[in-house]
């Protein structure tokens, strides 16, 4: 049960503020920065793939940071979504964070997403597979199977230091 909140802060969405001249990454962060200036222990906070918007360890580093300090300093309850398989082990570090994870169903090489909230990491990525169904050329799709697999490995070498 959530009860009463001061105020609900959302952080979703891409778009560019061209008018303003504020890139994609700019706006998501004036965004944060509003949030986390402004969120109490009482506020709802909604946020959806923090620093989507740049490199991918700057993006981790800042997504990290800021759940930690929504957890932690601010306390707020946060639905916090990301993609970043390195946040999962944030239960672990911090008391009150949970995991949990769309369910899907995977049949072949068609997937259906089954909207229900199941407890717990996701145990993988379906970027692939919804970009197949989104109609990306079968040819891009599978040079991109072996990309993700070169990928995996390059990292499980360096997580292993073999």
């Amino acid at each position: 049960m959530i009860g009463p909140v001061d105020r609900i802060f959302t952080r979703v969405g891409a778009a560019d503020d061209l008018a303003s001249g504020r890139s994609t990454f700019m706006v998501e962060m004036t965004e944060t920065a509003n949030i986390l200036h402004n969120a109490t222990e009482h506020s709802l906070v909604l946020m959806d793939e923090i620093g989507r918007g740049t490199s991918t360890y700057d993006g981790l580093s800042l997504a990290w940071a800021c759940a930690e300090n929504l957890a932690n300093r601010i306390k707020a309850m946060t639905l916090f979504a990301t993609h970043y398989f390195e946040l999962t082990t944030l239960p672990e570090k911090m008391e009150g964070v949970v995991n949990v994870h769309l369910d899907a169903l995977e049949h072949g090489d068609t997937i259906a997403f089954m909207h229900s909230v199941q407890d717990g990491a996701a145990s993988k990525s379906y970027g692939l597979a919804v970009a197949a169904l989104a109609g990306v050329p079968r040819e891009v799709i599978k040079r991109a199977r072996q990309k993700l697999r070169e990928l995996e490995a390059i990292s499980s070498h360096t997580a292993t230091g073999t």
